[in-house]
């Protein structure tokens, strides 16, 4: 994909390339274990009904996507939407373990791309919607495939500062600044929706109505692989010669958290942000 005339980035393209590198979808079925907490709260707010047509956004392995096909029933269908073909590839082998009829995986980018299956009845996502670089734009995109009376929720995380397993925490004096977005794109990153007052008004102008967000707080109990391995420094662009140092930061940070039998205690902050689709959107 080329840039436009005016020199814009293509739609997401830095997260287009996170997201389909080896590394870190290598190693994305180890961060499961940390996110996974989350499912059933997600599940619970989504409600989905036997019938409903549910459309998951930023599926990844596809775990949530197949949970949910369970509840719609054979009567109803489940298309998850994500970036990266070897996520998608996972989760088509996960759908087909579990005999997941009902369950399919497109590789489409939400934020603009056409998706097959509208309209859908529930959006809902994992973690899903904080990387996208025209967020506004995005959930619009959304809404435009789901259909009359459709509702959507949404995990996101709380502010980083809520979150101390961040690694961020331990070595942001070894990463280089965040880029400035172009003008009319904003930073996705984890933490990009953890204002509410902000993803309030960015799903008010993409035509959702009612935005509400329930905080969650939990300490959940995971292995050290299910937040750092050491292939995470060079990748998120720490100098060959700050290994070492950044290596014995994360050790120090992730020390406040460790269990007698090597495991960790985190503590996870994070929102189901729900709405629902407003009369006259597109």
């Amino acid at each position: 994909m080329s840039n436009d005339a005016g020199g814009t980035p293509p739609d997401n393209e830095g997260e287009r390339r996170r997201w389909n590198d080896a590394y870190w979808t290598s190693v994305w079925p180890r961060r499961e274990a940390l996110t996974d907490n989350v499912t059933p709260d997600l599940l619970a707010h989504v409600g989905a009904r036997t019938g409903d047509a549910v459309l998951d956004i930023g599926s990844g392995g596809g775990k949530v996507a197949i949970a949910v096909g369970r509840q719609v029933g054979p009567e109803g269908r489940v298309v998850g939407a994500d970036v990266s073909e070897a996520l998608v590839r996972l989760a088509r082998k996960r759908a087909g373990r579990s005999r997941a009829e009902n369950v399919r995986f497109e590789l489409v980018d939400a934020q603009k791309d056409d998706i097959p299956g509208a309209p859908f009845s529930v959006a809902m996502s994992q973690f899903g919607v904080m990387f996208f670089d025209e967020p506004a734009t995005a959930f619009a995109n959304i809404a435009r495939h789901v259909g009359e009376a459709g509702r959507l929720a949404v995990v996101c995380w709380q502010a980083m500062d809520r979150n101390p397993w961040a690694l961020g925490h331990a070595i942001g004096a070894y990463t280089p600044p965040p880029a400035t977005p172009p003008p009319g794109k904003s930073l996705p990153g984890p933490f990009a929706l953890g204002d509410f007052t902000r993803t309030a008004e960015l799903l008010s102008a993409a035509g959702w109505e009612e935005p509400d967000a329930v905080p969650y707080d939990r300490i959940v109990t995971v292995d050290r692989a299910a937040i750092f391995d050491d292939g995470q420094l060079a990748f998120n662009g720490v100098a060959a010669e700050d290994l070492p140092a950044a290596r014995d930061a994360v050790d120090r940070h992730l020390a406040q958290f460790l269990r007698a039998d090597g495991r960790l205690d985190v503590p996870i902050a994070y929102f189901v942000v729900t709405a629902r689709k407003g009369r006259g959107a597109a």
